[in-house]
């Protein structure tokens, strides 16, 4: 060779196949320190699963309705991960989704007469649907489960009057009864409306002052609108949905001593009519599964706000 080494072939390639070996294992040794500093950053490899929220934000007891979206319908563009502010540890929830899909084919059950305490009224009702046949019942079980997953990843437990599973109802009396015997600290009745077309917007129903037969509503009523106010800003802040147009004044808010449900309470407790199925414009929200996403996120950020101030 022209640098005049004088070493034979055979021994020039064993110094080399030594040398590369040597930087083999220092580079892997190095490979290793930065790896055992926590610092390697990026996803977790396959077969390595990343950390879990859910295990340590399931909270429900056996027997409770604890599902965590297992009837769900996707959830749109919106992930909607827990609520504003803090954990909802501790914290019981009912959900009522209006009316039932299955209360069409039981009439003369639901046409049954109970004591609202100022009143009479049916057990429940078929509820109303969009000009093109979509369920009030179908919408408020969907919102209601997809409320239930973001309330549960924040920790509360969630139950639920019905879940689509009995045959009917249930009636209106044993809807507050439920929440009632779960000594819940938010309580919520999810519907729509079935106003005239040109009728838009939402609204949440807050019980009035009713002390009469089983009613007694006296110590429900502050915190029950003070649930109402959060809920309807939250509202409208997620879905951008403005307040009732024909109900409420421009306040989003109503309040009505005609509901069982709201009578016959004795946890702080709402309705809210997220639209109009009536109305195509309302419609055309109530039936997009992203809306009802949104409309589920502000619902869970609006009691959320409410149990954590």
């Amino acid at each position: 060779m022209s640098n005049g080494s004088t070493l034979p072939p055979h021994r020039r390639l064993r110094g080399t196949l030594l040398v590369i070996a040597a930087a083999v294992v220092v580079g892997l040794g190095g490979w290793l320190v930065w790896r055992s500093s926590g610092d390697g950053g990026g996803p977790p490899r396959a077969g390595q699963p990343a950390p879990s929220r859910s295990a340590e934000n399931s909270h429900g007891p056996a027997g409770k309705d604890s599902g965590r979206g297992s009837h769900g319908h996707g959830s749109g563009g919106d992930s909607g991960k827990g609520g504003p502010h803090g954990s909802l540890k501790g914290k019981v929830v009912v959900i009522d989704p209006g009316h039932n899909p299955h209360n069409r084919d039981h009439g003369q059950e639901i046409a049954r007469q109970v004591d609202i305490g100022n009143d009479r009224k049916e057990c429940d009702t078929t509820g109303t649907s969009t000009n093109d046949g979509y369920a009030e019942a179908s919408f408020t079980l969907d919102v209601a489960r997809r409320a239930r997953t973001l309330l549960q990843d924040a920790g509360a437990e969630v139950v639920f009057t019905q879940n689509g599973d009995r045959p009917y109802g249930p009636c209106v009396d044993e809807r507050a009864a439920i929440g009632n015997k779960a000594h819940a600290d938010a309580a919520l009745s999810l519907h729509a409306d079935g106003s005239g077309a040109g009728d838009r917007g939402f609204h949440v129903i807050l019980p009035a002052r009713v002390t009469d037969g089983p009613a007694d509503t006296a110590a429900i009523v502050a915190p029950s609108k003070q649930l109402g106010k959060r809920l309807a800003g939250r509202f409208r802040a997620a879905t951008g949905s403005a307040p009732s147009n024909y109900i409420g004044r421009g306040t989003g808010l109503d309040v009505r001593s005609d509901l069982g449900g709201l009578n016959l309470s004795t946890v702080p407790k709402v309705f809210i009519e997220c639209g109009n199925m009536r109305d195509p414009k309302d419609a055309a929200q109530l039936t997009d599964p992203r809306w009802r996403q949104k409309a589920a996120r502000g619902i869970t950020e609006g009691i959320t706000d409410f149990l954590t101030h």
